[in-house]
């Protein structure tokens, strides 16, 4: 009859107490209440510690159908076959999540003492190790040649010194073959026999080998441009053909006139590596070599003019004239160098317009005038390239050319008008 009684009792305590059935139904987390929620990370000393089940537990005073607490109590009788539940950790390691009614831990909560600590993303370079960028710093390092310098320029290989080595070397090679060969020949009157092929085949070897050392010398001593390599090798034939022309007033021998243009190419390419060096200019070789070019031309009318005005000019006195006019005009512009200073581009252009103004005066002159049997349009073409040399070079100042201003800071204002010849 007792147990009977009972029944009632235990109906009206599961129905009035939901969170105390559902942890003896085999739950093992007890439910919070919405209006009671636990921060997700609480402080050290309010974390809930686990109940000692050794100890009994006091009986439970509540009433039933009681209100309950935000935290429900285990105070009660422990039910046979259940366990008591245990209220639950939080774990330290696993990422903060919000609360049951949406809201987010503040961000002054405290951590447990047990959380790994955040660490800093890694910087590539801290403030006090970052280099500061100074006028001096900012430029890169000065480049350091570690070769040997000639004439205060670096060495390109271990043999050739400069870019115009080479040529410089196979132009004298070549010359001091040419001229052992052919004053061999025309000693022996380009005789065939055998003694005769083995003085020129002596001759060919012997002078291949003194140019060969002797430019390689050099040129492993002095810094060789190619400005130089390439004007040793035009005035070498300027020579060759003035001391040619001079030694032919004296005598019309065939072996001294060899000798003579071969002695005379020889000097004009070593005078141009002497006193030229081997940074020769390239408005000084043009010079030079645009002064026997018109040595050479005005020669050539002026002989006309006297030949077509009644005066008979024999072919020695041509010969001659025309052998020694290319070095004289080469040797006159020569000494002009120490003087005047012309740019490349002003020679150039005087070149273009008194070639092509005498040019065409000389044929227009002709086809007018009918025919060249005369010597009028000679002498027209000598002052019309003359003229037209003498305008270009004096009254063309590149220095006053718009489009050489705009490449400059300074105004027109601040640029002078200045000539290169005077």
């Amino acid at each position: 009859m007792r147990i009977w009684l009972c029944i009632p009792t235990v109906l009206t305590l599961v129905l009035t107490s939901p969170g105390e059935a559902r942890a003896q139904a085999g739950t093992s987390y007890p439910v919070t209440e919405p209006s009671q929620a636990q921060p997700a990370y609480p402080p050290e000393d309010s974390a809930p510690s686990r109940i000692d089940e050794s100890q009994p537990l006091p009986p439970d005073d509540s009433p039933p159908g009681g209100p309950t607490s935000a935290q429900p109590s285990f105070e009660d009788p422990q039910q046979p076959g259940f366990e008591r539940p245990i209220a639950a950790q939080p774990d330290p390691h696993a990422p903060s999540s919000p609360a049951v009614d949406g809201t987010f831990p503040t961000r002054d909560a405290p951590l447990p003492m047990d959380a790994p600590k955040a660490e800093p993303l890694p910087t590539v370079m801290q403030e006090s190790t970052r280099p500061v960028l100074t006028p001096t710093s900012a430029l890169p390092p000065p480049h350091v040649d570690s070769g040997i310098l000639l004439d205060g320029q670096p060495r390109i290989g271990p043999f050739l010194s400069g870019p115009g080595s080479f040529r410089f070397i196979a132009h004298h090679t070549t010359l001091g073959a040419l001229g052992g060969f052919f004053t061999q020949a025309f000693a022996n009157d380009f005789s065939f026999d055998k003694s005769s092929r083995e003085a020129m085949l002596a001759g060919t070897l012997i002078g291949a080998g003194l140019g060969f050392g002797a430019s390689a010398w050099w040129q492993f001593n002095n810094w060789v441009d190619r400005p130089m390599a390439n004007f040793s090798m035009h005035n070498s034939v300027v020579g060759g053909m003035f001391m040619a022309g001079f030694m032919d007033l004296f005598t019309q021998d065939p072996g001294v006139l060899t000798w003579s243009a071969f002695l005379g190419a020889e000097l004009g390419a070593w005078l141009t590596a002497g006193l030229g060096s081997g940074q020769l200019p390239l408005n000084d070789g043009l010079l030079m070599a645009s002064g026997a070019g018109w040595g050479a031309a005005y020669t050539a009318l002026l002989l006309a003019v006297v030949h077509f005005s009644g005066s008979d000019i024999a072919g020695k006195t041509w010969r001659d004239a025309l052998l020694l006019a290319p070095g004289i005009g080469a040797g006159a512009l020569a000494l002009a160098t120490m003087r005047y200073n012309p740019t490349p581009s002003q020679i150039l252009r005087a070149d273009l317009f008194g070639s092509g103004v005498g040019a065409a005066v000389l044929l227009i002159s002709g086809l007018v005038l009918g025919g060249f049997d005369q010597s009028t349009p000679y002498v027209l073409s000598f002052l019309g390239s003359a003229g037209a040399i003498t305008t270009v070079s004096l009254l063309w100042e590149e220095s006053v050319d718009p489009s050489s201003l705009k490449s400059t800071s300074r105004s027109a204002k601040d640029r002078p008008y200045r000539s290169v010849w005077w």
